[in-house]
């Protein structure tokens, strides 16, 4: 089985971007797939769920008095709205360091509206805009927790880096995790789809773990599902998707990666990965929403942008649209 999604202009297909997905249990049996199921690829940022959890193995949560909301702020990719550059700053004085520490770089916010505030202000962005502002305070609150120092941080011999690595191997149960680097300058791992689908199953059902994880993620999941706003946005795909549909993680990740968790589903608790194969990030919107549709949780009468979504050239003429057309093997 295969899946695509078409860009359409004129009415005629004008690209096929085509996919592959993999849900699973939480004993990593696959349930369903479209395309190939063990594609290896990049987490990218779908993976900050699970590199948040070092928070909770270091003991970084209870030294430092870390609030759900910044546990949330530390799994995002968010939006750089006002909120968000104001907890990853308090977030940041908690452990008595400056934005200097971060080394994730500066980007304009993704946020539309607060990209818009800056201009008028005639205000540039700041590192805190970064949409890993939140993940590279998290790594290094742990780093800090660990009795390490936070300098260096982002490299893969730092010990946070070697216990999120580490974390991936237990979680998934893959035992060699090759990685590269992220936009952001920490490691980005790799695994097959359906490997990485079983880490989103264990946070739907954290009582399927090994042990040592099965705090941190009910704690993280709790965390996300009671403040999605921090994890991307009011005005993104993954804050309106956990608004919507009870009992769902949702986090995205760069170049046309999807990562679920969704702990009320016809078959029990449920992980899902998905990645556009030709790493579109606007063919990965329509799929994700056309998936849940398939799986039940999201109705097709659900008013979202993302379902459908027009292409438009420069003078903001409609010329076109994406649509996503999925074919699921089930085992």
């Amino acid at each position: 089985m295969q899946s695509f999604v078409y860009a359409y202009r004129g009415g005629l297909i004008e690209n096929r971007h085509r996919l592959s997905l993999a849900i699973v249990d939480p004993a990593g049996k696959l349930l369903a797939h479209s395309g190939d199921p063990h594609l290896t690829a990049h987490l990218r940022s779908s993976a900050k769920p699970f590199q948040a959890l070092a928070l909770y193995l270091s003991g970084a949560v209870e030294r430092f008095g870390l609030t759900p909301e910044e546990v949330a702020l530390a799994c995002a990719s968010h939006d750089g709205t006002p909120r968000h550059v104001e907890v990853a700053a308090g977030f940041l004085q908690k452990l008595g360091l400056e934005p200097s520490a971060l080394v994730c770089g500066i980007h304009p916010p993704f946020s539309r509206s607060a990209r818009k505030a800056l201009e008028h202000n005639g205000q540039k962005p700041t590192v805190l805009h970064n949409n890993c502002s939140g993940k590279h305070t998290g790594m290094m609150a742990a780093a800090l927790a660990m009795g390490e120092s936070p300098e260096g941080y982002e490299q893969p011999t730092h010990p946070v880096q070697r216990l999120n690595l580490q974390t991936l191997r237990d979680l998934s149960g893959v035992s060699d995790v090759p990685y590269g680097v992220d936009g952001c300058s920490v490691p980005t791992f790799v695994l097959p789809l359906a490997a990485a689908a079983k880490m989103f199953a264990h946070l739907a059902a954290p009582e399927t773990a090994p042990e040592p994880y099965q705090e941190g993620l009910e704690a993280v999941y709790r965390a996300i599902r009671a403040h999605p706003e921090m994890v991307a946005g009011p005005e993104s795909i993954d804050t309106v998707l956990m608004q919507k549909v009870p009992g769902l993680i949702a986090k995205r990740g760069a170049d046309g990666y999807y990562g679920m968790a969704l702990r009320e589903s016809r078959w029990g608790p449920i992980g899902i990965t998905l990645k556009v194969e030709d790493g579109s990030q606007a063919a990965r919107e329509p799929a994700v929403v056309r998936l849940l549709e398939l799986l039940g949780p999201l109705s097709p009468e659900e008013p979202l942008e993302w379902r459908r979504p027009l292409l438009k050239n420069v003078r903001g003429l409609e010329v076109g649209w994406l649509e996503a057309r999925l074919e699921l093997r089930w085992a």
